[in-house]
């Protein structure tokens, strides 16, 4: 069985006000947003139609993320997920979402929340 060509964007950095706590909402902070996209099989070809667009994925991974609020980022990491899943090219998707400025009680350099989901077509 062949691997599947894969798409990563590392980085898509949006501020956006999500978060369990009030001032969170009140304040946007940054995101940052990895995702690694497995594609499934296409023709041999050199156009452009025939696989994914990551200019296009990266635009609508910035709309979802930077859209409403939530408290988890693993909803938004799960919004993110279904974005990417809605294009039909799409067989699975691992996403990562980082919150470098989430409040924490002790001094870290991060917070992220990976997953993995799979197209259900």
């Amino acid at each position: 069985m062949a691997v599947a060509d894969r798409i990563r964007l590392t980085g898509i950095r949006v501020d956006a006000a999500h978060g369990v706590y009030p001032e969170e909402k009140l304040r946007p902070q940054p995101f940052l947003i990895d995702v690694e996209a497995s594609l499934r099989p296409r023709p041999d070809s050199d156009e452009l139609a025939t696989t994914v667009d990551y200019s296009v994925l990266a635009a609508a991974i910035a709309e979802t993320a930077s859209t409403g609020s939530v408290d988890l980022i693993e909803t938004l990491a799960e919004r993110v997920a279904a974005t990417c899943l809605a294009d039909v090219r799409i067989e699975a998707v691992e996403v990562t979402v980082h919150k470098p400025q989430a409040p924490m009680p002790v001094p870290v350099t991060g917070v992220s929340v990976t997953i993995t989901r799979r197209s259900q077509q």
